[in-house]
């Protein structure tokens, strides 16, 4: 029987089990597509990275949920790095990786933080009702209609679409009890992977704002910490000019912490859309994993 090293890497975060945990398959070329979706739904993680030789780039990545393959996955690609350069595979540095949405440059930082660069941003506002997406949040209507003026509704994307939902204030954010069912639905009809509801009145004194993430569509009821809905708020955040001035140079995004897993993500935006993070290692270990072509058994581990 096959054996597999698998690891569990918590991203945006300097401790074990907060920020988002990605489950990391380092050498996935003698798998199968079958068997890479049946490692992830034995995981149980919101997505795994699987990493293959790439003639275009330095290695090539798949993600999966435990339901899905997915395009792009930031926490996955930050926690996979980092553990790269942990394991020595990588040095600090720039590296290339292949993706379903095109090769991107992941840069690692001598001290450990991991940036990801994502695609060109796409924006565009859509025609929902605030009480049709405020119940399917759980939350009265007002806190969305509060600030819709300057912030309205949109899908915003810098390699997966999301519906960005501005909310007033961290109260209603925190109040949030969604109706997964609503939101799957929400989410087919406008074509996006999930939702993403902020408050610019975060937690903590340094943080830009306070996210949660919502994308039970593909497998996932909430989301600890959203590269990539990060790096698509930010993008949305300058495009409806957000703040009064000079856009930051650099952001911080507070997330995860009502489910207990506070991470906190670094998004740049300039010419390119950039998100970054640390990782750490919580488990590292084998898995041995059934042929599964036809559909095979659980695999053990």
């Amino acid at each position: 029987m096959q054996s597999v090293r698998a690891l569990q890497v918590d991203a945006f975060t300097t401790e074990p089990f907060g920020g988002n945990a990605a489950g990391v398959v380092p050498e996935a070329d003698e798998l199968s597509e079958t068997q890479m979706q049946a490692i992830a739904d034995e995981l149980a993680l919101s997505e795994t990275a699987f990493f293959l030789s790439s003639d275009e780039a330095d290695r090539k990545v798949r993600y999966f949920t435990p339901t899905t393959e997915v395009d792009l996955c930031g926490h996955a690609t930050i926690a996979s790095h980092a553990h790269l350069l942990e394991d020595g595979v990588i040095d600090a540095g720039t590296h290339t990786l292949e993706t379903d949405v095109g090769v991107l440059e992941i840069e690692v930082a001598e001290d450990g933080t991991v940036w990801m660069t994502q695609d060109d941003p796409e924006i565009r506002e859509v025609d929902v009702e605030y009480e049709r997406v405020a119940d399917a949040l759980g939350i009265d209507h007002a806190a969305l209609e509060d600030v819709g003026a300057d912030l309205p509704l949109a899908v915003a994307s810098t390699g997966l679409p999301f519906l960005v939902v501005p909310v007033n204030f961290l109260e209603h954010v925190s109040a949030i009890d969604p109706d997964l069912g609503a939101i799957e639905t929400i989410s087919d009809e406008l074509d996006v992977a999930g939702i993403y509801a902020f408050s610019f009145d975060a937690l903590a004194m340094d943080s830009t704002l306070h996210g949660r993430m919502f994308a039970p569509a593909a497998g996932v009821p909430e989301d600890p910490c959203t590269g990539t809905a990060s790096g698509a708020t930010g993008a949305y955040l300058r495009e409806v000019e957000a703040f009064d001035g000079e856009f930051p140079d650099e952001m911080v995004f507070e997330q995860g912490h009502f489910v207990d897993r506070p991470g906190y993500i670094q998004v740049r935006i300039g010419d390119e859309v950039r998100v970054g993070g640390e990782a750490v290692t919580s488990l590292d270990g084998e898995l041995r994993v059934p042929e599964l072509d036809d559909g095979g058994d659980i695999i053990e581990a």
